[in-house]
């Protein structure tokens, strides 16, 4: 043989070698860009098949392995969808198809009927204020079966406790109420009530020490009676007033009164008119040892005479210095 034709037939191996190369190389390509995963297929009999693919369509997935779905049979998932990540394609017949559907809604009311029955239960605590009504104590320093008058002479107040509960709720009402703790936070104050005779005014005189008070005692003692004689058969409104008092020292000497008459020693006060008008009659049985018989009337006055006040006119400074301020009971005659 030439060696031209020798040199042909090594060339003709080379190129036949190197296209089977190329082609089993180009199939190792193909496989390995292809993906390819093991799928379980279930019959409507239960048989289980498992297959390696590299499709993921259901329908191509069938048809690669020659499996016909009859027409009273359904796939799942369906034939259009790709395989889900259980990698699991299951062929049924009608009938259990209509008991998977079945058990779905099952499944979904179950749901909702738990989500309607479920009862929300929640606890918190609860403070109420209470109110502690105050009581009446009532002390009788009466004696005899003569006429008796009633006197407050503490004005009852209410106290205040606050108590703390555990309220349990279901669905917003209330179905238990524990009580857990109590605490006071106000005493009540009792009223308390004196009963005592109706007292009958009597004009009293005390012993002079001047030629002055002589005068006043007289002068007082008839003016004290003919106070008492002008209410008498009438009912007095008994209160209790803070008394202070004043004299003309403290007016520059004058003794003119808001009414126009003139000021008399223990015989004038000084009152609130919106209270005690003008011309109101007040027996007071503190002064019942004074040249007045303990018997004034209201005619002046006064700035810092307030509401439930009264202003006593006394013959100087020293005697209203002595005096002071205090609370007396007063029997109060309005016209």
């Amino acid at each position: 043989m030439k060696r031209d034709d020798k040199a042909s037939i090594s060339l003709k191996k080379v190129i036949s070698i190197s296209i089977i190369l190329l082609f089993v190389m180009g199939i190792g390509v193909m496989a390995a860009n292809s993906k390819v995963t093991s799928v379980k297929i279930i019959s409507a009999d239960g048989y289980e098949t498992n297959i390696l693919t590299s499709k993921t369509n259901v329908a191509e997935i069938l048809e690669e392995n020659h499996i016909v779905v009859l027409p009273n049979e359904k796939v799942i998932p369906a034939l259009d969808e790709d395989i889900s990540d259980n990698n699991t394609i299951k062929i049924i017949s009608s009938n259990e198809s209509n008991i998977v559907l079945a058990e779905e809604e099952t499944e979904e009311l179950s749901v909702e009927s738990v989500l309607e029955d479920y009862n929300s239960l929640t606890e918190k605590i609860v403070k109420e204020q209470v109110t502690i009504p105050y009581e009446t104590e009532t002390q009788d320093k009466s004696t005899g079966d003569g006429e008796k008058i009633e006197n407050i002479t503490q004005n009852g107040v209410d106290g205040l406790k606050e108590i703390a509960y555990l309220m349990k709720y279901e669905n917003g009402e209330v179905i238990e109420k524990t009580q857990v703790a109590e605490n006071l936070v106000q005493e009540p104050v009792n009223c308390v009530k004196v009963i005592k005779d109706k007292p009958v005014p009597v004009v009293t005189s005390r012993a002079a020490t001047s030629v002055e008070a002589e005068e006043v005692q007289s002068s007082g003692a008839s003016r004290g009676s003919a106070l008492a004689e002008r209410v008498e058969g009438m009912t007095p409104e008994v209160v209790t007033m803070n008394a202070s008092a004043y004299s003309s020292d403290e007016c520059g000497g004058s003794t003119a009164t808001a009414s126009g008459a003139r000021a008399r020693v223990y015989y004038t006060v000084a009152t609130d008119p919106r209270y005690y008008p003008m011309g109101t009659i007040i027996y007071i049985p503190y002064f019942a040892d004074y040249p007045n018989g303990g018997w004034f009337i209201a005619q002046d006055t006064g700035g810092a005479i307030k509401g439930n006040k009264i202003d006593v006119f006394m013959n100087n400074i020293r005697e209203c210095n002595n005096f002071g301020r205090r609370n007396l009971e007063c029997y109060v005659y309005k016209f």
